[in-house]
């Protein structure tokens, strides 16, 4: 009987991934047996080699257990949520309910390489933090106890005192693994950068020089978060600031830059060049540093010399010349005026400028103000990130349809920045957000309104922002309707007084002033319904939903090779039925995409064939059917499709060996390339 491949239920192998990649490079390193020969590697590296007993680096107590935590596989899933999501068949944002570790090794698959930018705001290990469990194997397991899918075995998320023996190790052991993983969902163009404070700044530094490279450091900036002094400091000093971390994927990651302010730009005098703003030309050397940059200027048209400046001027004497016969100086009536330059719109070469790593902006109070305000004046989460601060920051990297990843999303800032961006540009930004379900306070005012979790928060919040956005389309829609009622209005009344007043009026240069006040409303009126036609379709382009996700175990049962052997036999007998009960079509086929590469956004078409129902993936890119039991029909049309891949549950050949054999032989007949069963 012809076998068929099966389907890999677990995230990827990143330690598979890791030696492929070696031996791209280093073929002649490895033996016959496939194994890494270190001798052979060393050779093939010569000088290049530190084999010194001292090294410079960081190093923790742990930090080997982490590498073997980023080796684990999971073998987990992400289960839709339909009910929690808001416009899910047509939405590209995600909401993962999710240990973020465990997200992290799930999206590494389908999501490899397609992000442009990371934001994370990780507990600063304060002493009060929330800090992720460090039982390296046994991560899923810790999950779903804690969410009370599985019995608690002593595996919990707990507070990382500072009084432990183990404090920065214990920060440092939970963020390695996530950036580490993290760095593979990055564009070769992309950036991430991550909040912190003055508690982990060096040594995130210094992790983030291992696991990114530090030739890929872009910049530290410094947020000022404090509008008052702290009056209340122990040690007399005011900490107002925070910082964020930026690095590049590789050194092709690096900043837009800020936008340069065009408002500048003009063309008072029509000049055929086009629009030009007034620049100082000065120069910064002295006489005795640059003597050719130091001369009288002469108007040639008012013969008027304008003495030197004291550093200079910015060009030597030839260049000046030439853009004096160009019109390109502007000088001035008397001769106590400088001479300034036309710098033309038309010669930038970029619309952008630097971006101050200084980040003197908004404060934290106004992100507590504006959070008050989306959930009807109620405090629900402490010291969220200001949106417009996110926002900022995202202007400096991304275009209007690159994907943003933050999988420690807390309240959800990075969902909103996104979706206020969108609004202002029409943009198609997408955002990924990770949140652990972290239980809010008991008797807090969010346990209190209902709130079971920071990821309900959260939700709630990306709900309320886009209800604001749409309350906003609705009254862009009625004040449209207004607006054009009133130049129906102003249209008729201009007819009328046209029609009364005498038609030699008309041939005259001035028209009468009630007709020249008509006609300047409609102007406005024109203008304001041009406004708000374009921000209301900047409002309909934009992707006002988000699909919901939950971390679980996986909808098929899979081998536990470290079962005890009592537990064999049990394990036997479940296998017998590998479909986990309560397992829905659409979280199956949700999960069998995930772990065949799709994003979890991928277009699903339901097709008829043979009488059964089959799930075309991206236009025909792959066909799924969950049907049980399966026909030589159906497995017939679906090969006819001739997709690149088909997957099938193997539950659907049950105690027909012929159908399955024929199945392949069917498949390979029609150029199907990959068929499997899960």
């Amino acid at each position: 009987m012809a076998e068929i491949e099966k389907l890999p239920l677990s995230s990827p192998d990143i330690k598979t991934g890791q030696i492929e990649k070696l031996k791209s490079l280093f073929p002649e390193a490895f033996t016959e047996g496939g194994k890494l020969d270190f001798d052979r590697l060393r050779a093939s590296l010569g000088d290049a080699v530190d084999d010194g007993p001292e090294r410079f680096g960081l190093s923790w107590p742990g930090k080997r257990d982490c590498f073997r935590l980023i080796q684990e596989p999971s073998t987990g899933t992400l289960l839709p949520s339909p009910e929690e999501s808001l416009n899910w068949d047509t939405t590209q944002n995600l909401f993962l309910e999710a240990d973020n570790l465990e997200a992290l090794k799930l999206l590494q698959k389908s999501y490899y390489g397609k992000v442009k930018m990371i934001y994370i705001d990780p507990p600063y290990n304060t002493g009060k933090d929330f800090i992720y469990p460090d039982r390296y194997a046994e991560n899923l397991r810790t999950y779903l106890a804690y969410t009370g899918q599985a019995n608690d075995e002593g595996y919990r998320f707990t507070t990382n005192p500072d009084t432990d023996g183990r404090f920065h190790s214990r920060w440092l052991n939970m963020m390695y693994p996530r950036l580490f993983l993290a760095k593979n969902l990055l564009r070769d163009d992309g950036v991430i950068f991550v909040s912190i404070d003055d508690n982990e700044v060096i040594n995130l530094r210094a992790m983030m020089n291992e696991v990114f490279g530090e030739e890929n450091f872009v910049a530290s900036f410094i947020w000022k978060r404090r509008q008052n002094v702290d009056s209340r400091s122990k040690n007399g000093a005011s900490t107002d600031h925070e910082y964020l971390i930026c690095y590049g994927k590789t050194p092709s990651g690096v900043l837009k830059g800020a936008e340069k302010d065009l408002t500048k730009y003009s063309n008072p005098d029509d000049d055929p060049k086009g629009d030009w703003m007034s620049a100082d030309m000065t120069g910064l050397a002295t006489k005795d540093q640059r003597p050719n940059l130091h001369y009288d200027l002469e108007d040639p048209s008012t013969k008027i010399v304008y003495p030197c400046p004291p550093t200079g001027w910015r060009y030597e004497k030839k260049r000046m010349s030439t853009l004096i016969e160009n019109k390109e100086i502007i000088f001035p009536k008397t001769v106590e005026g400088r001479p300034r330059r036309k710098k033309f719109l038309k010669d930038l070469q970029s619309d952008f400028t630097g971006f101050s790593t200084v980040l003197n902006t908004v404060f934290n109070t106004q992100a507590t103000r504006e959070l008050r305000s989306l959930f009807d004046d109620k405090e629900y989460f402490d010291f969220p990130k200001p949106w417009e601060l996110l926002a900022l920051v995202f202007k400096t990297v991304v275009d209007e349809d690159d994907l943003i990843l933050d999988f420690f999303s807390g309240s959800s800032t990075t969902a909103h920045a996104v979706l206020d961006l969108n609004k202002t540009d029409g943009g198609n930004r997408r955002f990924i957000l990770v949140q652990l379900p972290e239980p809010v306070e008991e008797n807090s005012e969010a346990a209190k309104a209902g709130y079971r979790s920071i990821a309900d928060i959260g939700k709630e919040r990306i709900r309320r922002v886009i209800a604001r956005i749409e309350a906003e389309a609705k009254d862009l829609a009625q004040k449209i309707s207004a607006t054009l009622a009133t130049l129906a209005a102003l249209a008729e009344e201009e007819k009328t007084l046209r029609a009364s007043l005498p038609p030699q009026l008309f041939s005259d240069a001035a028209l009468p002033k009630e007709l020249t006040k008509l006609i300047e409303k409609q102007q406005k009126a024109h203008e304001e319904l041009e406004q708000a036609q374009e921000q209301l379709e900047r409002i309909r382009q934009g992707d006002l939903g988000f699909r919901v996700f939950r971390l679980g175990e996986s909808n098929f049962k899979t081998w536990d090779g470290d079962l005890e052997r009592e537990d064999l036999t049990k394990q036997l007998e479940l296998a017998l039925d590998y479909i986990r009960p309560g397992s829905t079509e659409q979280a199956m086929l949700c999960e069998l995409l995930l772990k065949s590469g799709f994003t979890l956004t991928t277009p699903v078409g339901r097709l008829t064939l043979a009488g059964k129902t089959v799930w075309s993936v991206d236009g025909g890119s792959m066909l799924v059917c969950l049907e049980r039991p399966l026909t030589q029909e159906v497995t017939r049309a679906m090969a006819a499709m001739q997709p690149p891949r088909v997957v099938v549950l193997d539950e659907g050949f049950k105690d027909n060996d012929p159908l399955k054999t024929n199945a392949v032989q069917v498949m390979r007949s029609h150029g199907v390339e990959d068929f499997r069963t899960v």
